[in-house]
């Protein structure tokens, strides 16, 4: 008799769901009378393979006696030795015997098989020993098997897909997220019911869990917790007026009515082209930059680690988060975002300043948090700006804070439209909140004619190295050093188009018409171009 195939890899690598398994699981369900996660079925998928594995064994030995030490034999009796795949042999004499230790207890001769093996065992052994059944055990208790926990462990990665298929084409099963329930256990949800739910967001003015809406909304009182709650998400679910914006792991309802018309798209200025080449080179003096820039395009491996406990993380605004309203999510910022299950989280953001609290949603697939716009405008923050971020106790609430100054006019690197092309020259703007001297660019105040360069570049882009070269020309000319830092190029192209740091460092590095100066500076030398 072979191994126990439940004990093997390859059983549950070639396992296929059948009906007595899809049978149990409805057992589960009626037996428990709540939600069930994959893992719960899983574990009850194999315990009934493992059992049907014990009964298809009982049957087989039925002809024989299973061996234990414990157990009183006769000559010609079969006996079934699990130890040694279950194999068959006949007791052909005995004998008693004696040990100081152990005391009386026999021993046996059994002859296995065509080739008339035989070999001896103990009987009547009335000390404790692993081979003996206690109570209510089985037979694969006395072989050391796997538990069917154990077995979920490490065969998880090919039980769970396909239970999971199993119940997604099964009109019988009804999921949210990873928790299972069968349909027929959902409690009655009606069109009343859903506009109460509706109303109770509204009112609310922010996002509220099923328990709170459970408050509301009068289901059978003799009906578990677990399923009223189940089916309220269940049924929101399917409602188009309703979304979950809660974070990983946690549902929170609000209105698709109340949410920024852009949050299903990530804004205009936020996309990133495709910008192939076949290797990075970077200067010596450019690769420290990229932690200084908060570009959410920036490969995280290109970084050093952040700190994920600190208190307060302070970035640089670049142009297209301003513009847009938005932050980047980097390794410097994203412990203070919680990550979203669906598309997006809704949180608060807090003007630590001013305690003003306002809406703010997390895109943590696409790195970025929208909402900042009218918080931008009230502080007169300008592409450049020092923006902080702050823990509070509460891991849906961040507090904001700019380091503000008394307005006053300066001069400073500015954006200027002329006709169809951008240009970039001196000019004096009231500035109110602390910046980076070096990404620091005045925006003007025609911002539809800035929009409509944007949109220009984006629909007939320039070659890269052109618009650098474009770019850090005037730059040059503007500086009297004639010279412009790393920093400065990546915050002037970024307004005219979007570009990580990493493919406009590998241009500075690659081409001769750049000419490092030291410490992140350039100059630029026309005759030398491509």
């Amino acid at each position: 008799m072979a191994q126990r195939a439940t004990q093997t890899a390859g059983y549950w690598r070639q396992l296929t769901v059948e009906a007595s398994d899809v049978e149990r699981l409805f057992q589960v369900f009626l037996e428990s009378n709540e939600p069930q996660p994959t893992e719960n079925l899983a574990i009850q998928l194999i315990q009934h393979r493992c059992q049907e594995e014990e009964m298809a064994l009982r049957s087989e030995i039925q002809g024989g006696t299973l061996y234990q030490p414990q157990g009183s034999y006769t000559v010609g009796e079969e006996l079934v030795f699990p130890r040694f795949n279950y194999d068959a042999g006949t007791v052909v004499s005995q004998r008693a015997s004696r040990n100081p230790r152990y005391g009386d207890f026999t021993v046996i001769q059994v002859e296995f098989g065509e080739n008339g093996d035989v070999r001896e065992f103990v009987a009547d052994f009335a000390h404790p020993h692993s081979l003996n059944l206690g109570e209510g055990e089985v037979f694969a208790d006395t072989e050391g098997t796997a538990s069917p926990p154990e077995l979920y462990s490490q065969y998880q990665d090919s039980i769970a897909p396909k239970i999971v298929n199993e119940l997604e084409t099964n009109p019988d099963f009804v999921n949210l997220g990873d928790l299972w329930l069968l349909k027929d256990l959902l409690a009655p949800i009606h069109a009343g019911h859903l506009n109460i739910a509706e109303a109770a967001i509204d009112i609310n003015e922010g996002p509220l869990p099923a328990d709170a809406i459970l408050k509301d909304i009068e289901l059978p009182a003799d009906m578990p917790a677990s399923i009223q709650k189940f089916s309220v998400n269940s049924a929101l679910t399917l409602d188009a007026r309703f979304d979950n914006v809660g974070p990983k792991g946690q549902v929170r309802w609000y209105l698709r009515s109340l949410e920024p018309a852009d949050i299903e798209e990530i804004p205009l200025h936020l996309l990133v082209p495709e910008l192939p080449f076949e290797s990075v080179h970077f200067n010596d003096d450019l690769e420290p930059l990229l932690n200084e820039i908060d570009d959410e395009a920036t490969d995280p491996a290109l970084l050093s680690p952040p700190s994920t406990k600190a208190e307060a993380v302070t970035i640089v605004l670049n142009y297209p988060h301003r513009r847009s309203g938005t932050l980047p999510i980097t390794p410097k910022t994203a412990a203070f975002f919680p990550e979203a299950d669906n598309h997006h989280v809704r949180i608060t953001l807090l003007d630590q300043e001013s305690g003003d609290r306002f809406p703010g949603w997390v895109a943590s697939q696409d790195n970025y948090v929208l909402g900042l716009s009218q918080w931008y405008d009230q502080n007169q923050l300008t592409t450049g700006a020092y923006v902080s971020l702050h823990r509070t106790d509460d891991p849906t609430t961040v507090a904001l804070s700019c380091q503000r100054v008394r307005p006053k006019r300066e001069w400073i690197r500015g954006v200027v439209v002329q006709g169809s092309k951008i240009i970039f020259q001196n000019v004096r703007q009231v500035i109110a909140c602390e910046y980076d001297d070096l990404m620091i660019v005045g925006e003007g105040s025609d911002q539809a004619a800035l929009d409509a360069v944007w949109i220009s570049n984006q629909d007939n882009p320039k070659p890269l190295l052109a618009l650098l070269q474009q770019i850090a020309m005037e730059l040059v000319k503007i500086n009297p050093q004639g010279t412009v830092h790393a920093k400065t190029l990546y915050s002037a192209v970024n307004v005219v188009r979007r570009c990580p740091p990493v493919p406009i460092f590998h241009q500075l590095s690659t081409h001769p018409c750049f000419v490092p100066m030291g410490h992140g500076y350039w100059t630029f030398d026309a005759t030398r171009r491509d």
